[in-house]
């Protein structure tokens, strides 16, 4: 016998009845998306190299460690998308829709890719829900998205989640923050992991984002960014927190969180969920008003977050119903007819109708009916036919009724509320 074939270490298979919860969780992100005036775009998940490493940052661990990256036959530089912001702000330059006021508010919902260490909550094919509005520097701006990403983990009953905040200020206050970090690093450098030590000289910043508790116990006494914010950057932060307590979101100021991204000015968020692990942040995001400009279009503002859908299906409640179809019990060739009238009638009203392809027997046709799970069974059958009625039974209480043997309306809202 062939070997068999295995997925790839890091990927994985979604089965029909977790799908099911994937499609609840994207189906309820479209609505919420829907009512604050998001509309979606589609991407390629293959893009030029230079796309990521020129947003990312070229010393960030996914650039550096985790991108999938090769060169095509044609000789060109090409990556897996290991994020969606970099290939939204591409699209919204490449087609010029900085005039388009329908195209402030974008979403898209899809995989991602990265090398990482596999481990609970985190694979190498992962699936990001990704939102970003162009265009609005005010800190309004930054507390509506806020205010949509809680509205999304309220509308799935997230139980308890917290909201973490900072600023990481503009690049001119930015850079006197890092050089006072340069220096406080200078004589810690033994204590710092061998990644550490090359950040400092790098991207010093990035050092905030180890996780190893070595490097975290140095960072105990560093120099914070929220102390050399610019007094433009103090006002944008304090009036984005009196926005978040008008809407009533609670948060916790965390001058240490700084995210992965090199493209981030001053609002960042991160959502986290307690109890999940180590593998915690479910969600996360910020204001990055210099990357339209960097990828070679006009300075435009910019925020946006994303939300990992691996993280976070776990942490959702199954629905509160389960839909559950209606089984057309078939017997004898006129009965099919009849039924294919039913199948195509309950289908266009948006009903889930099941059929027993193999046309069994009464007994295995119920069998199968409740294998599936149906609320209800319509049986027709010859003595139906002769009768002219056909019965409709209750598969949870047993009970018959007699219905009319054509398709008609009278029922329908009978079956749509046995429907869940």
């Amino acid at each position: 016998m062939p070997k068999r074939i295995q997925t790839i270490r890091g990927f994985r298979d979604i089965l029909p009845q977790e799908a099911q919860k994937w499609w609840y969780v994207e189906r309820t992100a479209r609505d919420v998306f829907s009512l604050f005036g998001f509309r979606e775009v589609k991407l390629p998940i293959l893009e030029q190299t230079a796309l990521f490493a020129r947003s990312i940052g070229e010393t960030t661990d996914i650039v550096e460690k985790e991108m999938y990256s090769f060169q095509d036959k044609g000789g060109d530089n090409v990556s897996l998308r290991p994020e969606a912001t970099a290939s939204i702000v591409r699209m919204f330059i490449q087609h010029s829709l900085y005039q388009q006021p329908l195209a402030a508010k974008l979403f898209t919902i899809g995989p991602m890719f990265r090398r990482e260490r596999p481990q609970k909550g985190r694979y190498r094919q992962f699936y990001q829900i990704d939102a970003e509005m162009f265009g609005f520097e005010r800190p309004l701006a930054d507390a509506e998205m806020i205010f949509m990403l809680t509205t999304i983990l309220n509308q799935l009953k997230v139980a308890e989640y917290d909201l973490h905040l900072n600023s990481l200020g503009c690049p001119q206050c930015r850079q006197a923050f890092k050089e006072a970090l340069k220096r406080f690093l200078e004589d810690k450098h033994q204590k710092l992991c061998p990644d550490c030590q090359r950040r400092r000289l790098l991207n010093p910043l990035r050092v905030f984002d180890c996780k190893s508790e070595g490097c975290k116990e140095v960072l105990k006494e560093a120099p914070l960014i929220t102390q050399y914010l610019c007094q433009d950057c103090k006002t944008h932060f304090e009036s984005l927190k009196g926005y978040l307590e008008a809407f009533g979101i609670a948060y916790l100021l965390d001058p240490y969180l700084v995210r992965g991204l090199d493209y981030y000015t001053r609002t960042i968020f991160e959502v986290t969920i307690p109890g999940i692990g180590a593998q915690s942040a479910v969600a996360g995001g910020g204001r990055y008003d210099n990357l339209i400009e960097v990828l070679g279009g006009r300075s435009t503002p910019a925020i946006g977050f994303a939300i990992g859908m691996d993280r976070l299906l776990p942490c959702v409640p199954d629905p509160d119903k389960e839909a559950r179809p209606i089984f057309l019990a078939l017997l004898g060739e006129e009965a099919v007819k009849i039924g294919l009238k039913w199948v195509q009638f309950l289908r266009k009203v948006g009903i889930w109708t099941e059929i027993d392809y193999r046309l069994g027997s009464l007994k295995s046709q119920l069998n199968r009916a409740n294998h599936l799970k149906a609320k209800f069974c319509l049986i027709i059958g010859e003595d139906e036919i002769k009768k002219g009625k056909a019965i409709l039974r209750d598969m949870d209480t047993k009970e018959q009724l007699n219905v009319a043997l054509e398709p008609n309306s009278e029922i329908i809202e009978k079956l749509k509320g046995g429907k869940n």
